[in-house]
């Protein structure tokens, strides 16, 4: 047994650094995007405002994704992260400055924050292509799992860590911690880390590089019908994540103590979940894994909201729902690794990055819209009627008890009848 954790150690010794130091890396880059919104707030007291700096980031991984990939497909995946690692470094040096000579303002890191997301945007795919060449493939399920445990470790911790460093240092100590987590990550992968030469890369020009991965997915219905399904699964979960605010701050049990502690449960339960991937077997039918979790995810965590009242169930409500992402996540990172050949894979990743993600914002923008303009009057007017109090309760607060019961129904729908169309196609691992 020794031995061959040896041997595995050995065959994983490039990912297990480049895994690790990156994991620093975005703790460090998740510390600041967040104590950037709590000095962004203390500002202007703006919620738009705070979110906004979401937005900055976020849109141009929707928008530019597609070429991007195909730009990771063209060059050398090692600097292409590095030189995206330096201009996101750059950024946050900039704000640095701007911020100890009193000259940093609100539209400053909007600009600041759409060149990083920019610089994500080519450094995502180039990091997943870099990960298929240097994972021999059976490996693929144990180090999605490692990669779920990494992401839940930093969704637990930056909040915490940022609140406190930017409490004792400020901002100074808070760019001073991701400055440093950057020189870590960058060292390790320019000097530790060697990434295989993908042979069949092209030269091509970007655009004609980039109808390939739309062909690749249009040509390869599995791939395409899962990212689709992935799509409306983020467009529940972020209508989801738009609504929980209004339904556990009003509540009288509720309050934003308590709402840390029931998002926290999300990250306590991919850790979990992703202790629980790495250690199953490879299962019979990796596609019906994909939506069966989704199912059980997304049937039981809005339901439970919806109709309880008490801040345990909440949290047991989000460890659910979260607890088999990691298993989900896993299953669909083996299936796009062993079916997209390794010379598709950076554009047809980013073409898949636009088609799966576009949903987040537009569910974001649902989720609050919904429980502003339409539950919460549709449960201010009739809210006394026994039915609807007795499900959703009665007061501010209720309408999201509304809606995340059009969010249970929704997100069970979306499941069933996905699950109907991925029964029809064939994957067959080696």
């Amino acid at each position: 047994m020794k031995h061959i954790k040896k041997n595995e150690l050995f065959e994983l010794k490039d990912f297990l650094i480049l895994w690790s130091t990156q994991s620093v890396s975005q703790l460090g880059s998740s510390i600041t995007s967040f104590a950037l919104t709590l000095w962004l707030y203390e500002k202007t007291g703006s919620s738009l405002s705070t979110a906004a700096l979401t937005i900055c980031s976020y849109a141009p991984y929707v928008l530019m994704s597609i070429f991007a990939g195909a730009l990771t497909d063209r060059f050398d995946k090692k600097k292409t992260m590095l030189g995206c690692d330096v201009f996101a470094v750059t950024c946050t040096i900039i704000v640095f400055v701007l911020f100890r000579t009193n000259r940093l303002m609100v539209w400053h890191l909007y600009v600041l924050n759409a060149i990083s997301g920019l610089m994500n945007t080519v450094q995502q795919p180039a990091s997943e292509v870099a990960m298929t060449l240097i994972i021999p493939e059976k490996y693929y399920q144990k180090t999605s799992g490692l990669r779920s445990l990494s992401n839940s470790l930093v969704s637990i911790l930056n909040p915490l860590i940022a609140t406190a460093l930017y409490s004792f240092a400020g901002l100074n100590g808070v760019i001073a911690a991701d400055v440093g987590s950057f020189t870590i990550a960058f060292v390790a992968l320019l000097f530790f880390i060697r990434i295989p030469e993908n042979k069949s890369e092209k030269r091509e020009r970007v655009m004609n590089l980039a109808k390939e991965g739309l062909v690749f997915l249009k040509e390869n219905q599995l791939i395409m019908t899962l990212i689709l399904f992935m799509s409306g699964v983020n467009l529940v979960a972020s209508a989801f994540d738009a609504t929980l605010p209004g339904y556990v701050l009003p509540n009288p049990k509720g309050g934003s103590s308590v709402l840390g502690i029931v998002t926290s449960c999300s990250g306590v339960a991919m850790i979990i979940g992703s202790l629980i991937v790495s250690a199953l077997p490879k299962p019979k039918d990796r596609v019906k894994v994909i939506y069966l979790t989704m199912l059980f995810s997304l049937g039981t965590e809005n339901f439970l909201l919806a109709f309880s009242r008490e801040p345990v169930l909440w949290c047991i409500g989000q460890m659910i729902g979260w607890l088999l992402v990691p298993v989900m996540s896993a299953n669909l990172d083996v299936i796009l690794r062993t079916t997209i050949p390794v010379e598709l894979q950076g554009r047809v990743y980013a073409c898949r990055n636009t088609l799966q993600f576009f949903t987040i914002p537009i569910g974001l923008f649902l989720g609050g819209f919904m429980v502003d303009h339409v539950c919460e009057p549709i449960m201010s007017d009739y809210g006394n009627i026994s039915i609807l109090k007795t499900l959703f309760g009665s007061g501010k607060g209720s309408g999201a008890a509304l809606m995340m019961f059009v969010l249970g129904v929704s997100g069970s729908l979306i499941c069933i009848i996905t699950g109907g169309k991925l029964k029809k196609y064939q994957y067959n691992e080696k």
